[in-house]
């Protein structure tokens, strides 16, 4: 077995937690708010970009800056009491300790909310990181020395693949396996709970 150093990073929407839940009701709110439409069943279905990525589709350009801003004030109250972890999820991030490792998260959203969701859910990892997408994950991923991401958009194989790390997607988010495999992922898995046990082949294999 390696000796060297595990550190393994996690995305957070749909690959630790189901945000579709309280990101659905801070749309809504925002969109009673504002008194603009938003089709909130609509805008769950492609979570993964920044926010402002999906309040484009919804407000002028020169309103998604406030937009956001309303959004984000609002979120802690709205979401993060209705988003659940996802299956697997606890036992992913205990499998990296009991290696011996670390295990990061590094998100798109707003880190202060991504630190609450975690906070809510008793989740503990050993940073979190916030605000990255794509392919800017990567600079918090050489930073923090992760040899494993896992991430369910095609954005989180990018990240992984320009940081030089294995990349693990997982089917829970809005991203297929064969759109995953197509952008590059390692391994693609239909949950996390299947990940402890990939992860004790992966760092008993020889090129581990």
């Amino acid at each position: 077995m390696t000796s060297r150093p595990l550190t393994v990073g996690f995305d957070l929407d749909m690959t630790l937690i189901d945000s579709r839940p309280g990101i659905r009701a801070c749309f809504l709110a925002l969109s009673e708010r504002t008194g603009t439409y938003i089709d909130a069943d609509l805008a769950v279905t492609r979570l993964g970009p920044p926010l402002e990525q999906e309040l484009i589709n919804w407000f002028p350009a020169d309103e998604v800056e406030a937009a956001g801003s309303m959004y984000r004030e609002m979120y802690p109250a709205y979401a993060v009491p209705a988003t659940p972890a996802l299956t697997g999820a606890r036992e992913a991030m205990a499998a990296v300790r009991e290696l011996g490792g670390r295990a990061i998260v590094v998100t798109a959203k707003y880190e202060p909310n991504a630190k609450l969701h975690l906070e809510h859910l008793g989740i503990e990892p050993d940073a979190v990181i916030g605000d990255l997408w794509a392919e800017q994950k990567a600079r918090a991923l050489r930073e923090y020395g992760v040899g494993v991401y896992v991430g369910d958009h095609v954005g989180d194989v990018r990240g992984a693949r320009t940081a030089g790390a294995l990349s693990v997607a997982v089917t829970t988010g809005p991203c297929d396996e064969r759109e995953l495999r197509a952008a590059g992922a390692d391994v693609v898995l239909p949950d996390l709970t299947g990940f402890p046990e990939w992860l004790s082949g992966y760092r008993e294999s020889p090129r581990a």
